[in-house]
């Protein structure tokens, strides 16, 4: 976990309009009670586990189309090598899709093209955890 001012997500797809959906959609701050974001954009595979094994990310949001590793092989992956690995949100091509979230073991899925709200609903949820609570 990163320090209390800022929170660090990755956001890994190799096609940057999808990265910039999602940094858009999700802003400086998506809610009042949590700190600030700061992004890591990633476009490959390697940087991803490089970025996640560093420790510092406290949310990776994964492309689950992204070419030539899907998200959601990668989220699977985390999970399996990484001790006490950060929340997984993978994005789905579709809401048929979402099932694939279950085996990737991402704590979440939110289906393409990005509804804003329902992104940062997601986000929020597994943020919390990350953040002490305060009296």
């Amino acid at each position: 976990m990163t320090t209390a001012t800022t929170l660090k997500v990755l956001v890994y797809s190799d096609d940057v309009d999808t990265r910039q959906q999602v940094i858009l959609a999700l802003g400086k701050r998506p809610h009042a009670d949590l700190p600030e974001l700061e992004y890591v954009e990633v476009a490959t595979e390697p940087v991803v586990i490089q970025q996640m094994d560093s420790g510092q990310i406290d949310l990776a949001i994964l492309d689950g189309e992204a070419v030539p590793v899907g998200g959601m092989g990668i989220a699977r992956q985390l999970k399996d090598e990484i001790y006490q690995c950060p929340p997984v949100l993978v994005l789905t091509g579709r809401v048929q899709d979402n099932w694939l979230a279950t085996w990737s073991r991402a704590e979440a899925a939110v289906s393409q093209p990005i509804d804003p709200i329902e992104l940062a609903d997601a986000v929020i949820r597994l943020l919390r955890s990350r953040v002490p609570a305060t009296s």
